[in-house]
């Protein structure tokens, strides 16, 4: 008989529900949950079809993956714990019907609601779809779920972005969740795209505006619901679990890093006398396993809906700057491969400055490549991944170029209330031995690895490759230099008639 520590306890035998598991943080939920509350009972995901594979299909390949290979080399009888059924928040009931659907309502004890859509250029309508409705969807399902005990929500630590500090609560906003869930049924996406702009105010994308309304939506069921709401921050590569640096998408910071890694994005807004505001994803979801123990267990229930801000600790976090730099220095020693140029783009402030960056180092190149393989018959691509840059940098640069400022008491208390084996089990130790750089270089090498599929046996070559494109990133400048210098000798002798 294996012990049991308070958390692996609290899951023994509990059913648990997850939408959103196939995304970036639902694949490592998935992992975490079989491999440390194995005493669990039944982990039911539902997920859609994609490209012609059916969710079972889908489950199989996800298997593959290397989060799941600690699983399959110590418990991989776990795996068998799985149930997976065709479903889709933009459907009611989540396109549960039948005998899928009584399954899910007879048996679930904890829901993780984590499907959203994170395009934040989105349009309003599929972020209302997603975001909102989906949400409704959810939330409906849960309440004929006979044996529910928690539904934790995800947010966004973003969704508050017109308040100076972001605490632990749901902060009120104009726009009432069912006005818009009705508006967007009824009005066309023309005219809802017009509108966008005064419906978002003081929100930058669709995405914060969505998940703000989300959040109001959960609150109001927490009369007759046991709903909780959890806001992750920027979301960055783990630190240790299930190996270190897994990341699976471009989003945020990882994007940056790999687009710039590769020499594509010369040139990024960026204050960086502001804290980044970054959590591993393991942090993160080590965080959403602990919060409904917490929730159940505790003595009394709290008289507002409970919020943990998902963020990390003050004294832990670094100015942009000192990050970018850290990552510069890690990434030439991990460089990537093929890159288009040598990976030493400009970070400011100035708008004018970085347009001009965009306009000489983004575009122009975007369409002397694009040229040049349309005369060699070759697909082209390079304009749109630069549209595609554009577009990412633009949404970005509004979180890159304010402060922010958390309050995460809730957060920090799940810590605090774990004895050393839970802490061990679901680690959030904000005092690790690890240092900052360590981490940084486990996301370089992550970003490589995972997105890339550059193998750790291709760096010697990469290291060539990067010092060819060193000499002739500096004989470029040289040149170019030189020719402006003489172009303006010449134009200046002319001038005072030498």
């Amino acid at each position: 008989m294996v012990d049991l520590s308070p958390v692996q306890e609290f899951y023994k035998d509990k059913t648990v529900f997850i939408t959103g598991a196939s995304g970036f943080m639902g694949k490592v939920l998935l992992e975490k949950l079989l491999y440390s509350c194995h005493s669990l009972k039944e982990v039911i995901i539902i997920c859609r079809p994609k490209r012609g594979k059916a969710p079972e299909s889908r489950l199989e390949e996800m298997f593959k993956l290397p989060i799941f290979q600690r699983i399959r080399d110590e418990r991989p009888e776990m795996l068998k714990k799985v149930t997976i059924y065709q479903g889709d928040v933009t459907y009611d009931l989540l396109g549960l019907s039948g005998d899928s659907l009584k399954h899910v309502v007879d048996n679930t004890n904890i829901v993780f609601h984590m499907a959203a859509t994170l395009k934040l250029e989105g349009n309003l309508r599929d972020a209302i779809d997603m975001n909102l409705l989906g949400t409704q969807r959810a939330l409906n399902v849960a309440k004929q779920m006979k044996q529910l005990e928690a539904f934790v929500h995800l947010s966004t630590a973003f969704c508050n972005c017109d308040q100076e500090v972001m605490y632990e609560k749901v902060y009120e906003f104009p726009h009432k969740p069912e006005d818009l869930m009705r508006l967007a049924e009824w009005m066309d996406v023309k005219t809802l795209d017009a509108i966008t702009p005064d419906l978002l105010k003081p929100h930058p994308n669709t995405y914060t505006y969505s998940k703000r309304l989300a959040e109001i939506l959960v609150r109001d069921h927490y009369e007759t619901m046991p709903v909780i709401i959890a806001r992750p921050s920027i979301v960055s590569p783990s630190a240790y679990e299930p190996v270190p640096g897994w990341v699976d998408n471009l989003n945020g910071p990882t994007g940056l890093m790999v687009g710039a890694g590769k020499g594509v994005i010369r040139s990024m807004l960026i204050d960086t006398r502001h804290k980044s505001e970054v959590i591993p994803v393991d942090y993160a979801i080590n965080g959403l396993c602990v919060i409904p123990y917490q929730f159940v267990t505790q003595q009394q229930r709290p008289v507002d809906v409970p919020v943990y801000n998902i963020t990390c600790a003050d004294h832990r976090k670094m100015q942009w700057g000192e990050v970018i730099e850290m990552s510069k220095k890690i990434g030439y020693q991990y460089p990537m491969e093929a890159g288009l140029w040598y990976p030493d783009g400009c970070i400011t402030t100035n708008k004018f400055h970085h347009n001009i960056n965009v306009l000489l180092f983004h575009w122009l190149p975007a369409y002397v490549i694009d040229f040049m393989l349309f005369i060699l018959g070759q697909k082209r691509f390079m304009i749109r991944v630069q549209n595609r840059i554009s577009v990412g940098l633009e949404v970005l640069q509004f979180f890159t170029m304010r402060a922010w400022f958390f309050k995460s008491d809730a957060y920090s208390s799940l810590w605090d209330m774990m004895n050393a084996t839970d802490r061990k089990n679901f680690n959030m130790d904000m005092d690790p031995e690890e240092t900052i750089p360590m981490y940084i270089e486990s996301c370089v090498q992550g970003g490589r690895q995972y997105l890339m599929k550059e193998s750790p046996d291709s760096l010697p070559r990469a290291r060539r490759q990067l010092m060819l494109m060193y000499i002739l990133d500096r004989a470029c400048k040289v040149i170019i230099v030189g020719f402006l210098g003489y172009w303006t000798f010449g134009l200046l002798s002319r001038l005072v008639g030498v």
